[in-house]
């Protein structure tokens, strides 16, 4: 092997070793930063559905986009407030009877009488509760100690919404300017592309994050309804975990339905299965009434598309990874069908000038015409 050979051997070799340090190096640092991605990502999604309502309260009403931008935020977020303050101070409350009823909960278990005490006689752990109740006590005790963690991890919660907030309000008031922008250096044909993308990824982010907040909503709503009626104990709250879950594509409404039918039961049986009851019926209507009449027009993907996604994003990203993983999915699916090689599908031909006069253009094929 000549001199040459090994020289461009070892230019091989050190490019190679290279790219990888960089790839490390890389992957280190979107580890390193991942909580400020996913808060960055969760800003993408607000400002890709709220700027669509900036646009329309700017061009009808307010001329200035910065005064159109803090008045669509103060409205959303200022209604999402209220709806979290009517959520929160009822559940305050019910946490607060707990707490004053929870001295005379456990002498009422220690003697076998009350809800807890009917389910410790009925399971057969009184005796093991009365044998080990110096345990239970540490174990108590135990439990206070991460009470720090939990106001740091409120606080960090408080400091990532508030983040959130601003970058999104950032993104849509910069919008027309990095649209235009970026638009100007890629040419009219990759640009007209590039709006129809936009309004679609628009249209689908809008009507996943409307549609996914009324369902949940709504189911809510009618747990705390049902449980209230058959008088099981602490419906708010229940009923908030119930609607939090569900907000949790395909599988929020199984786990949420496990936690009211187990407070249903804990009650009374013939409660547990009149909740249980509901929760079956109520998911029929949820899949083949409420999810295709709301999230259809949205999100067109198929079911097996949905579950490896939420599954997926739900590994990499956890709770925010599986609320934001039907979007993504949306997303990509519009970034394939725009960009897919020409013998994979073939890509709608840019509007010109005399299809916006005249007829329609022959390669948009059964495409409807997006409008502006």
């Amino acid at each position: 092997m000549s001199r040459a050979e090994d020289r461009g051997t070892a230019r091989r070799a050190l490019i190679v070793i290279g790219l990888v340090l960089v790839t490390l190096l890389a992957l280190a640092l979107v580890w390193a930063t991942r909580r400020v991605l996913i808060w960055l990502l969760v800003a993408v999604f607000f400002a890709v559905a709220l700027k669509p309502l900036v646009d329309r309260v700017e061009r009808r009403w307010v001329r200035r986009r910065a005064l159109a931008t803090l008045l669509v935020f103060l409205a959303v977020f200022g209604l999402l407030g209220a709806l979290a303050a009517g959520i929160v101070l009822p559940l305050l409350d019910e946490v607060g009877r707990f707490a004053d009823r929870a001295p005379e909960l456990l002498r009422e278990a220690r003697a076998g009488r009350g809800p807890i005490g009917e389910v410790l006689q009925r399971l057969q752990l009184r005796q093991y509760a009365n044998s080990h109740s110096h345990q239970i006590r540490e174990y108590g005790a135990q439990l206070r100690q991460p009470a720090v963690g939990l106001v740091r991890g409120v606080l960090e919660t408080l400091a990532g919404l508030v983040t959130v907030i601003v970058l999104a309000y950032l993104m849509v008031l910069e919008a027309p300017k990095l649209i235009a922008g970026t638009l100007a250096l890629v040419g009219d044909g990759p640009a007209e592309r590039l709006r129809r993308v936009g309004r679609d990824t628009s249209r689908t982010i809008t009507g996943y994050l409307s549609g996914n907040l009324l369902i949940s909503v709504i189911c809510g709503g009618l747990t705390f309804l049902v449980l209230f009626v058959t008088g099981v104990p602490f419906a708010a709250v229940i009923a908030l975990l119930v609607a939090i879950a569900d907000l949790i594509p395909l599988v929020g409404a199984t786990l949420g339905a496990i936690l009211a039918a187990g407070a249903g039961f804990l009650h009374s049986p013939g409660t547990g299965v009149v909740v249980l009851v509901f929760f079956v019926v109520y998911q029929q209507v949820e899949n083949h009434l409420l999810q295709p009449l709301i999230m259809s027009r949205a999100v067109r993907l198929n079911p097996l598309t949905v579950l490896v996604s939420v599954l997926l994003a739900a590994e990499l990203a956890g709770l925010v990874g599986a609320l934001l993983a039907i979007p993504a999915a949306g997303v990509g699916q519009i970034l394939l069908r725009e960009f897919a090689p020409a013998g994979l599908r073939t890509v709608p031909a840019p509007a010109s000038d005399d299809d916006s006069a005249g007829g329609p253009d022959p390669g948009d094929g059964d495409r409807p015409p997006a409008d502006d």
